[in-house]
């Protein structure tokens, strides 16, 4: 297969893997595969730049089929087709995440379905002896994180270009994290693959999928607040905030002085 990308596409995705140091020399990275239009975006850009870079390093992709519906069989052999034209060693393996899912009775099933593909992948990763995990999350994916920890923990978080899991001795990277969505779904154009639609029963129905729409509707009326929840991630940007809260132990004395005069 002829891979190649627009200047803009080779552009971004050489700005973050320079920036966070994302791939080095003898590095052997699975990529986490599900078919959408984001993996397999990753995959072609990942094969793109093995041929393209001054570095040597070596590409696996995994698929999890997570049980939602039986005509995943169907499904994956597109995927595996794919890969196989881009020489990118492909597996699958099954995890009854739709089964764990209904144990939870209603529990937040994205919560749920993350935690067990991660760990699957991870798993798969240390067997196979790859050192790092390569995931498909783009720039939307990462200030849509950001404000939904904002709105629905009260924190301020989001993922990083660049994890170390220290437990499994690998490190998580995000080569597209410079990409906004749009840009993923056009590059269909250029590597042909029609995604595989998500087999997943909540898809569209989720806590992220509020917060998507939540920042395309105030957007409307601000059309500066997705660079602006962008900029706010960045650690030099953040500016004054209240201090930490305090204990009671922590303001007794002071507490005592207000009341006692101590």
């Amino acid at each position: 297969m002829k891979i190649n990308l627009p200047q803009l596409y080779f552009s971004k995705l050489m700005r973050a893997i320079t920036e966070f140091e994302l791939i080095d020399n003898d590095d052997q990275i699975l990529l986490g595969i599900s078919g959408g239009k984001d993996s397999i975006f990753l995959a072609y850009a990942m094969a793109m730049m093995k041929q393209r870079l001054k570095k040597r390093f070596s590409l696996k992709a995994l698929t999890i089929n997570p049980m939602f519906s039986p005509d995943f069989p169907e499904k994956v052999e597109r995927i595996r087709k794919f890969m196989h034209d881009l020489e990118i060693p492909f597996e699958t393996i099954d995890v009854d995440i739709a089964g764990t899912i209904e144990a939870q009775n209603g529990k937040e099933p994205c919560y749920t379905c993350a935690f067990f593909r991660r760990g699957a992948v991870n798993r798969f990763a240390k067997e196979q002896g790859c050192n790092k995990v390569a995931y498909a999350h783009h720039h939307d994916d990462a200030v849509e994180t950001f404000f939904m920890s904002l709105l629905y923990s009260g924190q301020l978080n989001t993922f990083t270009p660049k994890t170390y899991l220290d437990k499994m001795d690998i490190t998580v990277i995000r080569p597209l994290v410079y990409f906004r969505e749009q840009e993923i779904i056009d590059a269909i154009q250029y590597h042909g693959f029609t995604p595989v639609p998500s087999p997943c029963p909540h898809d569209g129905h989720t806590i992220r999928q509020t917060v998507k729409e939540l920042i395309a509707d105030m957007g409307k009326d601000n059309p500066q607040l997705y660079s602006h929840l962008a900029a706010a991630m960045r650690k030099n940007n953040l500016g004054e905030l209240w201090p930490a809260s305090k204990n009671r132990k922590e303001m007794k004395e002071a507490y005592y002085s207000y009341m006692y005069g101590k």
